[in-house]
C-alpha cells in the first residue's frame, strides 16, 4: 500500500509487519491516531500533510486542559513522532513536525518490586491440590526466575524450555529471541507441573482448565490471588515479579548490561530504573565502605551514618 493513500493504515501495517508490534500495542497507536485525526479535523485541518509544529502544540494543549496526565500527553505524542517520521521516510511529508515539539518532562517512577523475604513468602507457599496449583506454582517460579513478561511467559510452549541447558528461549518485542537462563527451583517446578498433564510434550507450556493457551489476564489474577493468600498487603503483578528479579540480580552484584539482555531491554536507560538501592542495602554499603562510618560502638537500630 501507498503510505500517501492511507498514511495511517500503512503506518500501522508496518508496525505489524516490518517492526512485530503487539496487538495491544497496535490498538493504542490506532486509538491515538484516530483522536489526534479527529480533533485535527475540529481544528479544519483534515489531511496530515498539513500537519505543523503548532498544530502538534495546540494538540497537547488541548490535552492538558482536558486534564490527563503527562505520561499519557507524552505517549500521545511519541505516536505522532513515531507516525510522521514513517511518513517522512516515505516522502508523504517533508520533515517530523512532532519531533520539533518537547515532551513534557515526566516524573521519575521507581519500578515497584517484592523485598526478598516477601518473595520469599510468595514463592514458598504451598501449591494449592491439583494441575491448576501445580500449574500456579511453576508460573510464579518462571516468573521471578527468568524476569520475562507475562505475554513473554504466555506464549512459551512446552519445546522452549532447554531443561538439560537449564535455559528458556524467549519471543520478545518485536520478535527478537533471547536465550534465559533458569533456576533449578523453578525448572522443578515445571517438571511437576508437567509431569502431573495430560496432552503430550507440546503446545503451549502453561495451559487454562480448557486446555487453551493461558492469557496474561488470567496470570495476573494468579499472581494476585496468590499474593493475598501469602499475607502481602501491597498489590502484586507480574511485573513487579520482574522488577523484583532485576532488583535483586543487581543488588547481588550483576551486570547492568547482563540484566538489559535477560530482561530484552533495547536500551540500557530502561534497565538503568532498576539500579535504585533500599536504605538498609545503602547503609550496610555506606558501613563498609566508609573509613569513618561507625565509630566502634555498635550502631543503633535504623540510625544513619555520621
Amino acid at each position: 500500500m501507498d503510505p500517501a493513500d492511507d498514511p495511517v493504515r500503512s503506518f500501522l501495517e508496518y508496525l505489524e509487519v516490518q517492526r512485530g508490534a503487539s496487538a495491544h500495542t497496535l490498538r493504542a497507536y490506532a486509538s491515538d491516531l484516530r483522536e489526534f485525526r479527529a480533533w485535527a479535523r475540529s481544528e479544519g485541518e483534515s489531511d496530515l500533510t498539513g500537519t505543523d509544529a503548532a498544530l502538534v502544540r495546540a494538540y497537547l494543549a488541548w490535552l492538558a486542559r482536558r486534564r490527563l496526565g503527562r505520561t499519557s500527553v507524552a505517549r500521545r505524542l511519541a505516536t505522532l513522532r513515531s507516525c510522521f517520521r514513517f511518513l517522512a521516510r516515505h516522502g508523504v511529508v517533508k520533515r517530523n513536525p512532532a519531533r520539533e515539539v518537547r515532551s513534557p518532562r515526566l516524573p521519575r517512577v521507581l519500578p515497584s518490586f517484592l523485598p526478598k523475604d516477601e518473595s520469599k513468602d510468595l514463592l514458598d507457599r504451598p501449591a494449592a491440590a491439583g494441575e491448576a496449583g501445580r500449574r500456579d506454582d511453576a508460573l510464579l517460579e518462571l516468573l521471578y526466575a527468568t524476569g520475562i513478561r507475562v505475554g513473554e511467559c504466555c506464549g512459551l510452549d512446552i519445546e522452549d524450555v532447554d531443561h538439560g541447558q537449564g535455559t528458556v528461549r524467549v519471543q520478545g518485542k518485536g520478535g527478537k529471541e533471547r536465550i534465559v537462563p533458569v533456576g533449578d527451583v523453578a525448572l522443578a517446578a515445571l517438571d511437576r507441573y508437567l509431569a502431573g498433564r495430560a496432552g503430550g510434550a507440546q503446545g503451549p507450556l502453561f495451559r487454562n482448565l480448557r486446555g487453551g493457551r493461558l492469557t496474561a489476564r488470567t496470570a495476573h489474577r494468579i499472581v494476585r490471588a496468590r499474593a493475598r493468600a501469602a499475607g502481602i498487603e501491597r498489590r502484586v503483578s507480574p511485573h513487579v515479579l520482574r522488577h523484583s528479579f532485576a532488583t535483586h540480580m543487581l543488588g547481588e552484584g550483576a551486570d547492568l548490561r547482563l540484566i538489559q539482555e535477560l530482561l530484552g531491554h533495547s536500551r540500557l536507560t530502561t534497565t538503568q530504573r532498576y539500579t535504585h538501592v533500599s536504605p538498609e542495602q545503602l547503609m550496610r554499603v555506606y558501613d563498609a565502605s566508609h573509613p569513618r562510618a561507625i565509630s566502634g560502638s555498635p550502631r543503633p537500630e535504623g540510625a544513619g551514618g555520621r
